[in-house]
C-alpha cells in the first residue's frame, strides 16, 4: 500500500471533479482498490501502486479538461477509469473533445472508449464503415450522431436510416395494424436517438419534409441514395442477398455505415448472416473500414457489460460440452 497527495488550486474545477458530495470520488473508491480522503481541494489517495497512478492520471487529465471548460460528468469518470486501465498512456483529452455533435437533450456527443475514437475516425475518413460488437457500446447513437453532424453541415441532404424487419423470430405478417403500425416498433430505435440529438419537433419536420427517412430495408430495394448519409442498423439480421442490395444502393457523396452485434442474430437457422459474410468477403476493399467493439465499450448502465461477460461465458461453456440448453 501506498498514499499519494493531489492538490488542486482551482476550488470551483475541483468541486465538479469531486462530484456532490464527493460522489464522484466515492465511485472511484468502488470501481478501483484505493481510499481517498478529502481536505478541501487536496486529495490523499492511499492504495496498489498501479490503482494509484492509473487514479491520479485520471484526475489530473479530467481536473485540465474541466479548466478548459469541457463538462465533465459523473458517468465520464467510470469511463476514464476505463479507458486507463486499457490503455495507460492515453490522452483522454484527444478522445473526450472529440465532439461529434451537440444534442437537444443530451449535450456534447464525444467517444467513450478508445474504440468508439476509433469508429469516429473511420467513418470520417471512409465511405463505408461496419460497426461490430455487443448491444450498449455505441454503435449506432454514434452513427446517427454522425449522420445529423452532417446533415447540419450540409455534407449530405438527406439522412436515412434502415434496420431489416426482423426480430426475435417474428413476423410483420402477424403483427397488428397497417404497414406503418407494423414495422414501428422496429425503427422506434432509431427514432429515439433523433429525438435525443434534435428534438421530437424537429425530427418530426425533417421526417414530414423527407429530409430524414427512417424504414425498413426492405424499402432500400431499387434505389441509388445519392449525397445520402446511410445508416442499417441490425445488420446481423440481413440476408447475403439483403446485405449485398443495401451496399450497392449506395450513390455519389454518400456514406454508409452497418451496425450489429453478432451474438443476436434472429434469423431461421438456414439462412446465413448478411453481416457475417461481408465481414469475410470485404475486409480487403479500400474505403470500406470495419470497427470492432466488446464489453469494454459498454456506455449503459454499468450492470449490462457483466451481463454481457456472462453470455459470453455461457456461450463457450455450451461450446465446449456441445450442450445447447
Amino acid at each position: 500500500m501506498a498514499t499519494r497527495k493531489l492538490s488542486f488550486e482551482d476550488n470551483e474545477a475541483a468541486r465538479l471533479l469531486f462530484g456532490e458530495l464527493n460522489r464522484n470520488l466515492a465511485m472511484i473508491e468502488t470501481a478501483m482498490a484505493v481510499k481517498i480522503e478529502v481536505r478541501g481541494t487536496e486529495l490523499a489517495i492511499s492504495g496498489p501502486s498501479h490503482d494509484l497512478e492509473l487514479v491520479e492520471s485520471g484526475l489530473k487529465q479530467l481536473y485540465e479538461m474541466i479548466l478548459e471548460g469541457l463538462p465533465i460528468y459523473q458517468r465520464d469518470i467510470a469511463y476514464a477509469l476505463r479507458i486507463l486501465s486499457r490503455s495507460p498512456t492515453t490522452d483522454l483529452k484527444e478522445i473526450f473533445q472529440d465532439q461529434v455533435f451537440i444534442s437537444a437533450h443530451q449535450g456534447a456527443i464525444s467517444p467513450k472508449s478508445i474504440n468508439q475514437k476509433e469508429y469516429i475516425e473511420a467513418i470520417r475518413h471512409n465511405d463505408i464503415v461496419f460497426g461490430i460488437g455487443p448491444a450498449g457500446t455505441g454503435k449506432t447513437y454514434l452513427a446517427v450522431a454522425m449522420a445529423v453532424a452532417a446533415f447540419t453541415a450540409r455534407e449530405v441532404k438527406t439522412i436515412i436510416l434502415a434496420r431489416p424487419a426482423v426480430e426475435a423470430g417474428e413476423r410483420l405478417g402477424f403483427l397488428p395494424g397497417d404497414m406503418a403500425q407494423k414495422v414501428n416498433p422496429y425503427l422506434r430505435p432509431l427514432h429515439d436517438a433523433l429525438y435525443d440529438m434534435l428534438g421530437v419537433e424537429k425530427t418530426s419536420n425533417l421526417i414530414e419534409q423527407g429530409s430524414i427517412e427512417i424504414a425498413p430495408l426492405a424499402f432500400m430495394r431499387g434505389r441509388t441514395l445519392n449525397s445520402a448519409f446511410v445508416i442499417l442498423d441490425e445488420a446481423q439480421n440481413t440476408t447475403r442477398e439483403q446485405m449485398k442490395m443495401f451496399l450497392t444502393r449506395l450513390g455519389f457523396n454518400s456514406k454508409a455505415v452497418i451496425t450489429g452485434d453478432i451474438t443476436q442474430i434472429d434469423l431461421p437457422t438456414d439462412k446465413g448472416s448478411g453481416l457475417i459474410h461481408s465481414m469475410k468477403i470485404l475486409k480487403k476493399i479500400k474505403g470500406i473500414s470495419f470497427a470492432t467493439f466488446n464489453e469494454t465499450d459498454v456506455v449503459r448502465h454499468p450492470l449490462v457489460q457483466e451481463i454481457i461477460l456472462a453470455y459470453g461465458r455461457d456461450t463457450d461453456a455450451r461450446k465446449t460440452t456441445g450442450n445447447k440448453t
